[in-house]
């Protein structure tokens, strides 16, 4: 008789830690980009402030600040 519960733990063990490792590795590739910095959403209100027919688009969306 075979016990084939250990292909599938160490399969499910293998998967989650490549899951893990790749987090990680966008995590630290983030945070040397200096998306988790004050200055992380910058690049957000880059792409709000292109006119749009002589409004910006964030005035359009969200209304005056």
């Amino acid at each position: 008789m075979n016990d084939y519960t250990w292909p599938s733990v160490y399969f499910a063990y293998f998967f989650f830690a490549i899951c893990f490792f790749v987090a990680v590795f966008f995590f630290v590739r983030s945070w040397k980009d200096g998306y988790w910095g004050k200055a992380g959403e910058d690049v957000k209100y880059h792409v709000f402030e292109e006119e749009a027919g002589g409004k910006k688009l964030e005035e359009e969306m969200y209304g005056p600040r």
